[in-house]
């Protein structure tokens, strides 16, 4: 039995050995091959870093060449700036010395100047102590005199130009005046009111031309005169043009054409009779556009004259637009415009649809549209507050209310969408520098502005050498200037602003 157990420990001890014996060497085996892998690696790390070192070295190298290369770039940039700035120093100095002796010799000159002024006054005060000898009168009591003797003059021949004027207008009858006051503004109407003021009549054949001109002219004489306008005949195939400023002679003209033209009997006596018979319907057809625009708009109680110059708005244009539709779009937006704030609407509508009515008489009362209809609706009894924003939409007032603000903001907007007008803005802005300069070209005046759209032009004079009665006569100069060169709608004002300033401080 004990040899049994000898042999079983004898077997542990015998397998213990061999399990760690065994044990042993798949440590050393480890061991070996970790060492391998680690001597692998740091092989390996051996030729990256050699690797990276080289790619170092050759980025160093890349990046020196560059930093040389625009090292010496720079180098030369520097050199030839500072080639350029010796080069204008160089410039620079030889002005300076020029303009230095410039300024030797300017100074030189003005010595010379100052003695010569120096002579000529001491040779004033001697021709003028002269003078007081021989007139025995001083310079002043001269002066004083002579102005006296010159205000008298003008005085004098002012008051006999006023009479004469007056007596010439005097003699004149009603009629022949309106003719010529349309007759002027045809000749200075704009090129797109000027598209506006021909009518063409379509005949049904040539040969009527020839009846229409009648014998040695009686004809075309006669339509011409009852109607007031001009009729055009020339190569044009089977057609006619009537031409006129005034939109309602135009009109009567071009309804009185087509009656003759359809009856066929053409001669004075027919021709006086259709012109009355279109007249009738054209005055009929104008109180009716009156009375419809007002209904349109809601306005209602307005004097039937009032209706009836309304109504001729539809025979009249400003740069394209028809003024009766213009007028009713103003009324629209001038009672939006009270709504938003909180005014009467029925007001502002009343006043934005009469703000115009001034221009249905403008060929027949002189003054500034926008007061013309202010004193029309005053006459007809209508309401002061719309006959007051009417005034005072065009700022043509020494002041303005709420109402000539919204008329006047409303007239804008109307008259400023794109569409509205054919006038653009290089024309607009084209004729209000031809009306400066041409105010700017006469003497003594140092500024000019053109307001009010190019209804007013107010010229600042030099008051030393502008003096009163010089600036009546330079008002009268610039009005006739303005009337040969220039071509505009409806009338401008001049105004000549000659003021004179005293300043002085107290210390």
């Amino acid at each position: 039995m004990s040899w049994w157990l000898i042999a079983v420990v004898a077997a542990l001890a015998v397998g213990g050995a061999i399990g760690f014996l065994v044990q042993r060497a798949i440590l050393v085996r480890k061991s070996h091959l970790a060492q391998e892998k680690a001597s692998r690696i740091v092989a390996e790390a051996e030729d990256k870093s050699r690797q990276v070192l080289l790619e170092a070295k050759e980025e160093a190298v890349r990046v020196k060449s560059e930093a040389e290369m625009e090292s010496r770039r720079l180098r030369s940039e520097l050199s030839r700036q500072e080639r350029k700035l010796s080069q204008r120093l160089e410039s620079l100095e030889r002005r300076s010395e020029s303009l230095e002796r410039r300024e030797q010799s300017l100074k030189s000159k003005e010595r010379e100047i100052e003695a010569e002024l120096s002579r000529v006054e001491k040779l004033q005060r001697e021709a003028r102590q002269q003078l007081e000898l021989i007139a025995s009168m001083s310079s002043a009591e001269a002066r004083e005199h002579l102005l006296q003797m010159v205000e008298a003059e003008v005085r004098d021949d002012l008051a006999k130009h006023m009479m004469r004027v007056e007596a010439e207008l005097k003699t004149q009858a009603e009629e022949r005046a309106r003719e010529i006051i349309a007759s002027a503004i045809q000749h200075c109407a704009s090129e797109v009111s000027a598209e506006a003021t021909v009518s063409v009549v379509h005949l049904p054949s040539d040969e009527m031309k020839g009846r229409l001109i009648g014998r040695e002219g009686r004809n075309i004489r006669a339509l011409e005169s009852a109607t007031g306008v001009d009729l055009i005949v020339d190569d044009t195939p089977e057609a006619v043009a009537l031409s006129c400023f005034d939109p309602l002679r135009r009109e009567i003209a071009r309804r009185a054409l087509e009656k003759l033209v359809l009856d066929g009997r053409i001669h004075p006596a027919r021709i006086e009779e259709m012109v009355e018979k279109a007249r009738k319907e054209v005055e009929a057809d104008v109180r009716e556009e009156g009375e419809k625009a007002a209904y349109s708009v809601g306005v209602v109680g307005l004097h039937p004259e009032l209706l009836k110059l309304l109504g001729r708005l539809k025979y009249r244009t400003s740069f394209g637009q028809n003024m009766l539709g213009h007028s009713m779009e103003v009324a629209h937006l001038a009672a939006a415009l009270a709504a938003e704030i909180g005014a009467d609407v029925g007001l502002a509508k009343t006043a934005g649809l009469l703000h115009d009515i001034g221009k249905a008489v403008d060929q027949e009362v002189e003054g500034p549209h926008a007061l013309v209809g202010a004193d029309l609706i005053k006459r007809l009894g209508g309401n002061p507050e719309v006959a007051r924003a009417v005034a005072e939409h065009h700022g043509e007032t020494e002041g303005m209310g709420l109402y000539g603000f919204i008329v006047s903001a409303a007239d804008a907007i109307s008259s400023s969408r794109p569409g509205a007008r054919q006038e653009s803005v290089e024309q607009y802005l084209k004729r209000i520098e031809t009306l400066e300069n041409i105010a700017n070209s006469f003497p003594g005046v140092e500024k000019s502005y053109a307001i009010q759209a190019g209804r007013e032009v107010r010229i600042l004079v030099k008051p030393h050498e502008v003096d009163d009665l010089g600036a009546l006569r330079l008002a009268r100069d610039i009005r006739k200037k303005i009337e040969e060169t220039l071509e505009y709608p409806g009338q401008i004002k001049v105004t000549v602003i000659r003021e004179t300033r005293a300043v002085d401080y107290a210390k």
